[in-house]
């Protein structure tokens, strides 16, 4: 009964990690090395760049795994249709 199936191309958890990752790469980049002590004051005592970058980029490995891990499947009969 199980037909076979192929994995997508277009996952859409890829696109969000890909968008999470390059926000935390700059964020952390400005984070470490352009901010000032005025910046950090006015935030509370917090480089809240750094720490946001930080998190986004943990965010960014979560989804990249959960795809790795949980791969999104398409029935093989969709995947002809879609193609033809």
């Amino acid at each position: 009964m199980s037909e076979e199936t192929t994995t997508s191309a277009f996952d859409v958890r890829l696109i969000i990690a890909l968008l999470l990752g390059v926000y935390g790469i700059v964020l952390t980049v400005l984070g470490a090395f352009f901010v000032t002590d005025d910046e950090v004051r006015r935030s509370g005592g917090v480089n809240i760049n750094l720490w946001t970058g930080i998190v986004m980029l943990v965010v960014c490995g979560l989804f990249v795994l959960w795809a790795r891990l949980r791969p999104l499947r398409v029935p093989q009969s969709t995947a002809e249709t879609a193609v033809d």
